[in-house]
């Protein structure tokens, strides 16, 4: 099932679900087949053993008889627009080795021995459509290619061999860097945290695991998914790869992440970047190959008013604009005098 977290026409947030490609009102609909289910994500994951059978029941009583009522939002939020966290992985060793490359250095053994991620701010996350920005994240704007698991059960300490059971779902995830900021903050060896904080997108919505078990390739540590995954800049091609490709499963980012401390209902793991996902590794390899030819290369960033659509395999298209705010505030290269 596709779950969503849409604005209604009296700009409110509900939750809705997709039949046959049109939304329809969860809390509304289920009312009518004598039961009543949540009007947001949070509080549908809080429950979401018990509520998933209700919503799988649902959809197919509603999908058989036809009898439901669409609704025309005025856009899609993210999925969970206030997540009690968002985690963000590193999971693709393509990524990592080649960026690291780029930059003149080895490929870390510490990446094969643990996976890592770090926190983003979960009071910055957005769905589709315009992105607003300040103008030092205009500053070598970048996107990267990533999806995420939405935890559904709480849980601490969850060994890897059970943690798929804790995802509710999945989605497509922009982790949108501010290259400069973020460039400039990581000298201090603390971070990323300017760069990174602005935004975050989520969506077209979340997809119930049970959709994508024609996907699954099992392993030892947990499930790793088959699906495609591309980004387009302004409608052109610059990004492919697979979910396959990731080195960490999800489950093994979930066990990490649950060491000695508790995972909730809707927090957010992030994949990482897969490989060529960003334009830090594109410009990179880009570069480096433009000057063995003995060329220029003019490094490609977002720039206000463009235009970046990730897609990936049974997940759909989560698409933002680019927008400047205006100001020009800077908080880049002040100093303490």
């Amino acid at each position: 099932m596709k779950l969503v977290t849409y604005l209604n026409q009296d700009f409110q947030s509900r939750l809705g679900m997709l039949i046959d490609n049109q939304i329809i009102d969860i809390q509304n609909e289920t009312k009518k087949l004598g039961f009543e289910l949540p009007s947001n994500m949070l509080l549908l994951l809080n429950d979401w053993d018990r509520n998933f059978e209700l919503v799988k029941n649902a959809y197919e009583k509603l999908k058989s008889s036809g009898d439901f009522s669409i609704v025309n939002p005025i856009k899609l939020l993210s999925p969970i627009p206030n997540p009690p966290s968002c985690r963000d992985g590193y999971a693709f060793r393509q990524h990592v080795e080649a960026a690291r490359r780029n930059r003149g250095l080895d490929m870390i053994p510490e990446f094969d021995q643990y996976p890592i991620f770090y926190f983003t701010n979960h009071n910055a996350i957005f769905g589709e459509g315009e992105i607003e920005v300040e103008i030092d994240h205009l500053d070598k704007l970048d996107f990267e290619l990533e999806w995420a698991a939405i935890i559904g059960k709480r849980g601490k300490n969850i060994n890897s061999n059970e943690a798929d059971n804790y995802i509710a779902g999945f989605t497509i995830m922009n982790d949108f860097s501010a290259r400069t900021l973020q460039m400039e903050e990581m000298k201090l060896n603390l971070g990323p945290a300017k760069g990174k904080d602005f935004a975050t997108t989520l969506g077209p919505w979340l997809v119930t695991t049970d959709e994508l078990e024609s996907k699954v390739i099992k392993t030892q540590f947990g499930n790793k998914y088959k699906l495609e995954m591309k980004a387009r800049h302004n409608g052109i091609e610059v990004s492919y790869g697979n979910t396959s490709d990731m080195n960490w499963t999800f489950a093994e980012i979930i066990e990490r992440a649950s060491y000695g401390v508790e995972l909730f209902p809707g927090d957010v793991i992030g994949s990482g970047t897969v490989g060529t996902g960003c334009y830090l590794e594109l410009n990179g390899t880009r570069a480096r190959l433009a000057k063995d030819r003995g060329e220029d290369y003019q490094p490609i960033w977002l720039q206000d008013g463009d235009i970046i659509e990730l897609e990936i395999e049974n997940l759909g298209i989560l698409k933002n604009k680019i927008k400047w705010n205006g100001s020009n505030h800077s908080i880049l290269k002040k100093k303490k005098i």
